[in-house]
């Protein structure tokens, strides 16, 4: 094949300009020290890259960002419920004194001012925050779990489940001494019938008190089937006969006690004033033996500050405005966080599945009994002191002051009796809040345990697509500089070689 001049031209251009593609290829590397600038170069490299970098970039979302959030909000969570579990760990214990100890002036008064201040800060912790949402409050984290001020004009119509395990025994009193404050009043003393009286029923308490109306429709027990149905038509059998329930709404607490606490054994009356629902004895044992289940649904209007919000227990409304009601239904309200491919962990602790809301009226009740067993005990100690002054040192003065002292007395003996009862039934309930609140930590701290565990892998993760990555698009240095130099070498040497071939032509030999 003959070989002219031009070709030799041509393939020598074409020779020198694949080695300058060649320099030029490997000077965008020493610039980049990536192996590919364009996917044209390289697609396997491209696809790779693309698929590495997708998961990567996703990996990052989790390790950098999700799971941080979801450390962050455990651990406000840890810590309020750390703060939890030491204040109802602060309450079993004057429960505990209470209940068991021979209390002293000062004990009492002690106990009072600490049930008064921890019953302020339980449910104040469960405000807590992470980035300005509140943690325990389920999907709504833009609410507060308690109301943060009085709220005077704020109506809810709220609807409460009720369980046979809410009946509990309720003391009450009656003929409480008034200290005479002169003779006229001393005299003619306390005759037996004015003597203090204990009374003992059964009763539910509501979470809330001062409520509304209501009707003995909004009282109802709930069947095998789980239908409602007004509890006035429950019926069960007493000494051989089909007994129906008798629910009354319309009677004050002051008429009841004016009445001696005064109750039927078929009877169930409802206070709104107390939140209270008072129980026949044959209704109390039927429920019990039966294990009823009961839902009653009322009103309130007004909460004072740190009242828990209704829709964060129950099934309720805001009737505020009666023309455009909210409605909040019950449900469970898991808080999901991505945390690596294919895993989602729950980050949130709901209140209504660890702290009561019958908590702040256990205190109320303790509180209650604390500060009439120091009333009473004022009140013979006002009477002891009389019998020392000389305006009642006559004999029958002295005398109407025995029978006062007796009667204060009696008092002072059924409000210690009370509170140890009281203090006894809130250190069963007591223990049972703190455990749930353990409870509650253990499960959070599984997930917290959970979470660290995917965190080292997410780690390990990273790591590992990082290295894939690298090794896939990067190239070191010091390779390219070797190559650099061969292929900047093989450049020049074509140049030179072109330079002789094409410098000598067929006339050159004529």
């Amino acid at each position: 094949m003959r070989v002219t001049n031009s070709m030799i031209s041509k393939n020598s251009m074409n020779n020198m300009n694949n080695n300058k593609i060649s320099v030029d290829k490997l000077n965008n590397q020493m610039s980049s020290q990536k192996k590919i600038s364009r996917p044209s170069e390289d697609p396997v490299i491209a696809i790779r890259a693309l698929r590495l970098r997708s998961n990567l970039s996703e990996l990052n979302q989790y390790y950098e960002r999700n799971i941080p959030d979801a450390q962050s909000w455990m651990e406000v969570t840890e810590g309020a419920l750390t703060n939890m579990e030491k204040i109802l760990e602060d309450v079993y214990g004057k429960c505990v004194q209470g209940a068991h100890d021979t209390l002293t002036e000062e004990d009492r008064a002690s106990i009072l001012k600490d049930l008064q201040s921890l019953r302020q800060q339980v449910y104040a912790e469960g405000n807590a925050e992470c980035i300005g949402r509140t943690v325990f409050t389920g999907y709504k984290t833009n609410s507060k779990l308690t109301f943060m001020k009085d709220e005077k004009d704020i109506a809810y119509e709220i609807t409460e489940p009720i369980s046979y395990q809410n009946i509990d025994e309720k003391r009450f009193y009656s003929n409480y001494v008034d200290v005479p404050g002169s003779k006229e009043d001393l005299l003619p003393g306390v005759s037996m019938d004015q003597m203090p009286q204990e009374y003992t029923v059964n009763r539910i308490r509501l979470s809330y008190e001062g409520l509304g109306d209501i009707t003995a429709d909004d009282i109802c027990y709930i069947d095998a089937n789980g239908n409602k149905h007004s509890l006035a038509d429950l019926s069960f059998p007493v000494e051989g006969m089909e007994m129906y329930t008798n629910v009354t709404t319309n009677k004050s607490y002051n008429d009841w006690v004016n009445e001696d606490y005064k109750v039927g054994d078929n009877e169930v009356i409802f206070f709104k004033e107390t939140g209270e629902l008072i129980l026949g004895k044959n209704v109390a044992n039927y429920m019990g033996n039966n294990k009823t289940q009961l839902s009653i649904t009322y009103t309130k209007t007004g909460f004072a500050e740190g009242e828990l919000r209704p829709e964060h227990y129950f099934d309720c409304k805001n009737i505020t405005d009666p023309e455009h009601p909210i409605e909040y239904t019950k449900s469970n309200q898991e808080i999901n966080f991505t945390i690596a491919f294919n895993q989602d962990i729950v980050v949130n602790t709901q209140a209504s599945d660890m702290l009561s809301s019958s908590i702040g009226r256990d205190v109320d009740e303790m509180t209650n009994a604390v500060e009439a067993a120091i009333a009473a005990h004022d009140k013979v100690k006002q009477i002891k002191n009389m019998t020392t002054l000389a305006q009642y040192a006559d004999e029958e003065s002295q005398a109407a002051l025995a029978q006062w002292l007796e009667a204060a007395e009696k008092e002072a003996s059924y409000a210690d009796d009370n509170l140890q009862k009281v203090f006894g039934r809130g250190e069963t309930n007591f223990q049972k809040y703190k455990n749930d609140i353990v409870l509650a930590r253990t499960d959070l701290g599984s997930r917290e345990s959970r979470l660290k565990l995917t965190e080292n892998r997410m780690s390990n993760q990273q790591a590992t697509l990082e290295k894939l990555k690298s090794r896939n698009e990067d190239k070191e240095l010091s390779d390219i500089i070797i190559e650099f130099t061969a292929a900047y070498s093989a450049y020049q040497a074509s140049l030179q070689a072109s330079a002789k071939a094409n410098g000598q032509t067929l006339l050159s030999y004529l």
